[in-house]
């Protein structure tokens, strides 16, 4: 794999706060690399520096290849970036902003197709103050993709959306990997993160803790199974707690919860169950996720937006 972006002990003061202290990774090219962490952690002063909008204090930063503050010009052709905070004139219309921006690079693709694309077409001359929530999102990633980018960047793209127009915003994302782009994003939603990208670095102080594939950081990390049912006829818990792979059985009222340490936690007690003839409803087992991972390998911070 051929790394699009290499960071080497990147590092950024501001006074006496550490934003960013020595992380180290690589981007690849064609996946999709997600940064995530709590507010302060550091990952949005980190992709700044690598889209060349932040000089670094320490480290280095190659994207494609070049120095994205000293080579600036030549990495913003060739990278297409949507900031965590931005804002256009509310009386401009759509397609006039789509035609600043063109003017902007050598060369673009059509601004007419690229809204079609990102269903925004009927959109044209509509103000952009007129456009919904999810609508600006879109044109910003229009205007993230108009000069045709090797690599995107895509920073808290979903924060402030409704579950419909983060579910559309996925959909974007993949079909821009689809389309042989490489996606650099932060987030603050775990479940964005491990749904979208192939790695994830999580981001704590200023450092990177973690960096893997969602699922093996998921398999790495010793984070309970859960399985919660509701039993319809008397149990005894003391059978439950002391099967090999439960850790811990929660009982209230008919409602019991049991914590196990690995998969096979589900098939164990199950057994145990139909051999005392208990009789139950509801069986929900809750897998490991990343954000299980996010809170032990963070000693519990919470992400919060």
């Amino acid at each position: 794999m051929r790394a699009v972006i290499t960071v080497e002990n990147l590092r950024k003061v501001y006074g006496q706060v550490v934003a960013v202290d020595g992380m180290s990774f690589e981007v690849y090219e064609g996946e999709i690399f997600g940064m995530v962490g709590p507010n302060g952690a550091g990952k949005t002063t980190a992709i700044e520096c690598v889209e060349g909008l932040r000089s670094p204090d320490g480290g280095t930063v190659r994207v494609l290849g070049l120095d994205p503050v000293r080579d600036r010009v030549r990495v913003m052709t060739r990278v297409g970036v949507q900031l965590q905070t931005s804002n256009l004139p509310p009386r401009l219309k759509v397609r006039e902003i789509m035609d600043m921006f063109r003017s902007f690079y050598p060369s673009t693709v059509d601004p007419a197709d690229l809204l079609d694309r990102l269903g925004l077409a009927d959109k044209r001359d509509a103000f952009y103050e007129r456009l919904s929530g999810g609508q600006k999102q879109r044109l910003f990633i229009a205007l993230a993709l108009l000069n045709d980018p090797e690599i995107v960047f895509l920073d808290e793209l979903t924060t402030g959306l409704d579950p419909q127009a983060r579910l559309t915003m996925w959909e974007m994302v993949q079909e821009i990997r689809e389309r042989g782009k490489t996606i650099f994003l932060t987030t603050h939603y775990m479940e964005e993160a491990e749904r979208l990208c192939d790695r994830v670095a999580i981001v704590h102080r200023g450092r990177i803790v973690a960096l893997d594939t969602p699922a093996n950081l998921i398999r790495q990390v010793d984070v309970p199974v859960r399985v919660a049912l509701d039993v319809l006829t008397p149990l005894n818990v003391a059978v439950l707690e002391a099967l090999p792979s439960v850790t811990r059985v929660q009982v209230n009222g008919s409602h019991v919860v049991l914590h196990g340490t690995q998969e096979s936690a589900l098939v164990e007690i199950v057994q145990a169950l139909t051999a005392q003839r208990v009789r139950f409803t509801n069986l929900h087992v809750t897998q490991p996720t990343l954000e299980d991972v996010f809170l032990a390998v963070t000693g519990g911070v919470t992400i919060t937006d």
